[in-house]
């Protein structure tokens, strides 16, 4: 018998095609960033200094909770600090000889057990899928048992709000007087759904949301080890919008790696998170501002037929406003937003006076209101930005009061307003903070408008009554400034005795009497005892004026 024929001599198969490349078969599946970096000891746990301390010299001491309870946002390490707890405890060291300790070695069956999340003595129960009472009487039977071969037997309860009256009140008897060999250690996101009789009875820790610059800080050692280029400014980025959550802020950057393909920059990460339509709104609030009435009505038709929500659009705008007013107020900088953001927050900020911002951020939280119970939304957005546009046309409350009254008496009210880069010679307190304000001293400038009271003013000589503590230097780096704006020496000193109230107490008081005056109006107060209901909330376009 002959032996077969080779499949290409067969006939139609001694075809010559291509070899298909086969791309090789990782060993080992992909690990995520958050569960490939989470911290292995005490030491890599970022950001919860303080409660590694009170845990290590507690350990240290032989003062050991019977129960602990994390609380804290999401990401912020609770349920790594759980498992870490249970390593610290239960560690024997490489040699097996050793006690507890803050520092366990990783090494030891124990540790590598916890690690792995297979050690019989450590259990894990998510309280969201185990919330009635008999998975909790599981634990009651359990723990009368000793540990089969770890120092202690301990239960780790993740978000653990999430049990049921019922369960907590029978976990209440073994919480206070477990057995010596188990520790209880709870987790969760909601520390308030807790029950008192439950918190009482542990030792609890309120893990911080972890600083911005320590999430950057960590980012890049894991881009480093990851082998990834990404700037220091995405960085940056990425830490601002995890909100002080590491695994939040690691999601992203993973995320943020397969976008950028090797090579991760700050404007991909913006536009990776949506802040590229940051300009869109941008846009709009400068036609706004400037009372282009045309160009916005065009510019929320464009958003219309893109898609975009009005609510989105009216948040969006008070983003923005908010933003303007931490660059008035003199905030640092937001590493969210770009370069034109933070220039044009800055024009906005030197434009615009303290009233007529919180004006316009009271106006745009009734429109948000008025979106979402309107039949149509779109209508609603329409209506409340073209009474955005006509309120920037408003008077300032001082202004109009003077015009109630017929007098100047506001004038010493009115909020500061732009003025040349160096004037020459202040005449007047208003004058000088216009011309630190106009110089770039902004926050000495905001603070001479908020925090002080005038007692006397002369030409090179100024004495203040502080309102709230200002610092020792504060009187010295004034003094340095107003010699820098206006070119001569200053003497400026503070007195606890006299004083005019600060400029904004002033406007505040403008503002309330040019309310009663408003409410004094017969035609408001005929209206007013029409609609019991009707309150006078904010001083809209066709408000605050007398026939």
């Amino acid at each position: 018998m002959s032996d077969s024929p080779e499949p290409s001599e067969e006939p139609g198969l001694g075809l010559d095609l291509p070899e298909v490349p086969q791309k090789p078969i990782s060993a080992s599946p992909y690990r995520v960033l958050a569960r490939k970096y989470r911290p292995r000891d005490f030491s890599e746990l970022i950001g919860q200094d303080a409660m590694v301390q009170t845990i290590g010299n507690a350990i240290e001491r032989g003062r050991i909770a019977h129960a602990f309870l994390l609380t804290g946002v999401r990401g912020v390490g609770k349920t790594s600090t759980a498992r870490l707890i249970a390593k610290a405890l239960n560690c024997i060291g490489p040699d097996g000889k050793g006690g507890p300790t803050i520092n366990p070695c990783g090494v030891c069956e124990p540790c590598v057990a916890i690690a792995e999340g297979r050690h019989i003595d450590v259990v894990e129960m998510d309280a969201a899928s185990h919330t009635g009472v008999d998975d909790v009487r599981e634990i009651i039977e359990a723990v009368r048992y000793a540990s089969v071969s770890a120092r202690f037997k301990i239960y780790i309860i993740d978000e653990v709000h999430m049990l049921s009256k019922n369960a907590f009140n029978a976990l209440l008897k073994t919480l206070e007087e477990p057995p010596e060999h188990v520790k209880f250690l709870f987790a969760t996101t909601e520390v308030d759904k807790v029950p008192v009789t439950v918190l009482s009875r542990c030792q609890r820790f309120d893990l911080r949301r972890i600083p911005s610059d320590k999430l950057a800080a960590h980012f890049a050692r894991v881009a480093e080890a990851e082998q990834v280029d990404v700037e220091p400014e995405a960085l940056n980025v990425i830490a601002r919008a995890a909100e002080g959550s590491a695994r939040d802020g690691l999601s992203l950057l993973d995320q943020a790696i397969a976008h950028g393909e090797g090579h991760v920059t700050a404007a991909e990460v913006r536009t990776m998170l949506g802040l590229a339509d940051r300009g869109r709104i941008r846009r709009l609030l400068e036609s706004i501002l400037s009372g282009d009435a045309a160009a916005m009505l065009a510019q929320l038709d464009e958003a219309h037929d893109l898609g975009i929500d009005p609510t989105s659009l009216i948040r969006g705008l008070m983003d923005s406003l908010h933003t303007v007013t931490r660059a008035k107020a003199g905030a640092s900088r937001d590493a969210l937003q770009s370069e034109e953001e933070r220039d044009a927050a800055a024009q906005w900020a030197s434009s615009l006076n303290w009233a007529g911002i919180h004006r316009l951020w009271q106006m745009l939280l009734k429109g948000l209101n008025d979106v979402g119970q309107a039949p149509d939304p779109q209508e609603a957005a329409t209506m409340a930005l073209l009474r955005l546009i006509h309120a920037a046309d408003l008077p300032d409350p001082a202004s109009l009061v003077a015009k109630l009254s017929g007098s100047d008496a506001g004038a010493a009210a009115a909020a500061p307003a732009a003025a040349p880069a160096k004037p020459a010679g202040p005449r007047s307190y208003r004058e000088l903070i216009d011309a630190l304000h106009g110089a770039g001293k902004r926050i000495l400038s905001q603070e001479l408008h908020d925090q002080v009271g005038l007692v006397s003013f002369s030409e090179g000589e100024l004495v203040l009554k502080p309102l709230r503590p200002l610092g020792a230097d504060w009187t010295r780096d004034l003094a340095a400034a107003l010699k820098d704006v206006t070119g001569t020496k200053w003497i400026v000193s503070f007195t606890d005795q006299g004083g005019e109230p600060s400029l904004q107490q002033q406007e505040q008081i403008a503002e309330e009497t040019m309310r009663s005056a408003v409410l004094d109006e017969p035609n408001v107060r005929a209206v007013l005892e029409s609609f019991p209901e009707a309150s006078l909330d904010s001083f809209g376009p066709a408000q605050a004026t007398r026939d």
